[in-house]
């Protein structure tokens, strides 16, 4: 049996690493975190970016590295049973995690717009993110409103779906308030019910845990 560990470079922030880190936990694999001081560490990482998985073999020795944080995640629930053999249920879970960076990309962008396009970026921002919840809301009914997207078992999309969540309504509030404030109230019973399923999951909760539970911040 294999005893390959991994190692996530990253810096010390949610940002697009935790996805990965809650597919590690959840793989239940042995793996650690590194945060290199950074631009210093810029030039030694593959792609001159963060994040960086490095898997180990048996002995110790790095034999796998790969960045980008997508990637990154779809090796691991690949690997370890996140995203089913088929590619078309395949497909199915990998088109929601995708609409989400279209989701981020558009945060920034309006985050950092200059005065003539804010409002037109901000409007851009809404529609995706609203589009995107009455997506989720009618797949996760559709499953029988059991906290999965497909199945009654965790899943790539589950686990992704989370972290954005998290990411928009906790990690970004100190950035923009209204934000974090609209994707909150944008969250649906059956979105509310996925978070609480993800963050009852016993081998997910001490990742949960290093961070406040949004479970705990919607219900505040």
């Amino acid at each position: 049996m294999s005893t390959s560990s991994f190692t996530l470079r990253y810096f010390n922030t949610a940002g697009l690493a935790e996805t990965i880190r809650l597919l590690l936990t959840a793989a239940n694999v042995d793996w650690t975190e590194e945060h290199p001081e950074w631009p210093a560490e810029k030039s030694n990482q593959p792609f001159g970016r963060l994040p960086v998985l490095i898997q180990k073999s048996d002995d110790g020795d790095a034999d796998f590295v790969i960045s980008e944080s997508v990637t990154i995640e779809r090796y691991l629930a690949r690997t370890y049973g996140f995203l089913p053999a088929d590619p078309r249920k395949a497909a199915l879970q990998e088109q929601i995690r995708d609409r989400l960076t279209d989701i981020i990309l558009a945060f920034y962008m309006q985050r950092v717009a200059s005065d003539d396009k804010k409002n037109e970026l901000v409007t851009k921002f809404e529609d995706l993110l609203k589009k995107q919840v009455e997506v989720s809301s009618q797949a996760l009914r559709e499953n029988g409103n059991n906290g999965h997207f497909f199945g009654g078992e965790l899943t790539y999309v589950d686990i992704a779906t989370y972290a954005f969540f998290k990411y928009l309504v906790v990690s970004v509030k100190d950035m923009q308030e209204s934000v974090s404030e609209l994707a909150k109230a944008s969250l649906t019973p059956e979105l509310h019910k996925l978070i609480s399923v993800i963050e009852a999951d016993p081998l997910l909760a001490a990742q949960v845990d290093k961070t406040e539970k949004l479970v705990s911040v919607l219900s505040a």
